[in-house]
């Protein structure tokens, strides 16, 4: 049975503040801030561009107001199919890796009260909620490749000789301690130690510093990495139509996650000098928590044909905990010698807040013919935050590294008779200054829609593709791959007038 082990006593300390800051990097704080482009499929083939159309359960997540322009009950659930390709170049060696899942990704409802009053300012009041995936998290990347310099050795060194101005782990701690005992940054030396990492400059039990005991290079590595999980939404939301031109609507949101991350780091040496071969250290990270979120909205009808649409959604709010679980296995002398502690680290929860977001839209539409709509939205990623004390160093990282970004959506739409073609396309500025870290996003949608008097049934196919770094390890060893990720979604939803 598996043990758990919590940090809670070792909170106040400076250890455990730089144990946070090292497990938790900006790039973690990155994955919650972007989110993507989830929904129904009318939603989904239209490329999110429904910030000034509404009548979409979706679209009450662009802009609030959306809801008010239903004009009776309705329900919609959507399943999608998530497929993700994934081609990673690591030093030159190119691999390739899949990933498939099915998801019920969306399920709401929106019910309109109509005034039978024709002189009242308020025509119509919606409530409306639903609930969405709005980031997948099922993903695979395999990297492998020989790395001229570098060493995993380099990142359980990090820990043995300190960090900042925190001296080094006594080798009579790393001799004589319970892995239980020690905080998070001296059980990443405790393993290093125990996979014949690195030795001590001094025999002696208030020795404090340590040289690797890795051969010369180049070093081949292999990195396996595993993503599990979701992030979830449920708005609750309220919209009224004010005379015949004018619909304003609020949504309240909560946000849920639960991200697993299994990833596994190998390294063999092809000239075992010091009687090291090869090494494999595993890690499980369990991240798990919610939030809390708001929108406001417009949508104006400035003719019967043109409409004109502003949204702001606030920053998320997010508690988060994290669970670690790790062990190493080496390859010494001919022998395996396994080092798992068989416990699962809980650190203290956290807090991150991620940036607000502002949507101008305009559509046009064509009677019932179709419609063209465009949205356009800004986002500044430099307000990423972690709000827990001890994270100035990466709040400052994530102040300097990210910056401004913009989104572009467009979608068509055109009926003939039942029928309705569609199509989108998206762009997605990169949420680093350098704009390497992460690319730019580009995505393009097509999807088809049957009405069936009273029910509808929508089919999507929707792709993007975007390129990033991957690094071995967040810490130390940060040599990363360029991952290439292609996705291609298929999502079906079904509608019902209620």
């Amino acid at each position: 049975m598996k043990k758990y082990l919590f940090l809670a006593a070792f909170s106040l300390t400076a250890a455990a503040l730089h144990a946070q800051q090292d497990l938790n990097t900006p790039e973690d704080a990155v994955r919650y801030a972007t989110g993507n482009l989830t929904g129904t499929a009318r939603f989904r083939a239209l490329s999110g561009a429904f910030g000034a159309l509404g009548g979409d359960l979706s679209a009450i997540n662009v802009n609030p107001a959306g809801s008010a322009v239903f004009n009776y009950n309705a329900g919609t659930v959507s399943l999608t199919s998530f497929n993700i390709t994934n081609e990673s170049n690591y030093f030159g060696t190119n691999t390739k890796k899949n990933d498939n899942s099915i998801e019920l990704n969306q399920l709401g409802a929106v019910f309109v009260f109509n005034n039978s009053n024709e002189n009242a300012t308020l025509k119509k009041f919606a409530i409306a909620f639903n609930y969405e995936n709005t980031d997948n998290f099922d993903n695979s990347i395999f990297s492998a490749g020989y790395n001229p310099n570098n060493s995993i050795d380099r990142y359980f060194l990090r820990y043995a000789n300190g960090i900042g101005n925190e001296g080094g782990i006594p080798l009579s701690a790393l001799n004589n301690a319970y892995y239980e005992d020690l905080n998070f940054i001296d059980q990443q030396a405790y393993l290093g130690y125990n996979g014949y990492m690195f030795n001590p400059d001094v025999n002696t039990p208030d020795n404090t510093t340590y040289s690797s005991n890795v051969p010369a290079g180049p070093y081949y590595n292999e990195n396996s990495v595993s993503t599990r999980g979701y992030n979830g939404k449920v708005a609750i939301n309220f919209a009224g139509q004010f005379s015949n031109w004018l619909y304003l609507g609020a949504n309240l949101n909560a946000h849920f996650t639960d991200y697993i991350k299994t990833y596994s780091v190998y390294e063999d040496y092809q000239d075992p000098t010091t009687g090291l071969e090869a090494v494999r250290f595993n890690n499980e990270r369990y991240t798990y928590g919610g939030g809390f979120s708001f929108n406001l909205g417009a949508i104006a009808k400035v003719t019967e044909a043109f409409r004109l649409g502003l949204a702001y959604e606030s920053p998320t709010w997010y508690r988060l905990q994290d669970e670690i679980t790790q062990n190493i296995i080496v390859q010494n002398n001919g022998s395996r010698v396994v080092t798992d502690p068989g416990m699962t680290f809980i650190m203290d929860d956290y807090g991150l807040k991620t940036p607000g977001k502002y949507t101008g839209s305009l559509a046009y539409i064509f009677g019932q013919s179709g419609l063209i709509s465009i949205d356009y939205s800004l986002k500044d990623y430099s307000n990423t935050k972690f709000t827990s004390r001890g994270y100035d160093m990466i709040n400052d990282q994530l102040g300097s590294t990210l910056d401004l970004a913009s989104e572009f959506r467009a979608g068509i739409e055109y009926r003939i008779k039942s029928v309705s073609i569609r199509g989108g396309y998206r762009f997605e500025q990169s949420p680093y200054k350098n704009g390497y870290t992460m690319g730019d996003l580009t995505g393009y949608s097509g999807g088809l829609g049957f009405n069936f008097r009273g029910s509808r049934l929508d089919l999507t196919y929707s792709y993007f593709n975007r390129k990033s770094d991957a690094p071995l390890l967040t810490a130390a060893l940060t040599d990363s791959a360029r991952i290439n990720s292609c996705n291609n979604n298929v999502t079906v939803s079904y509608s019902m007038d209620l």
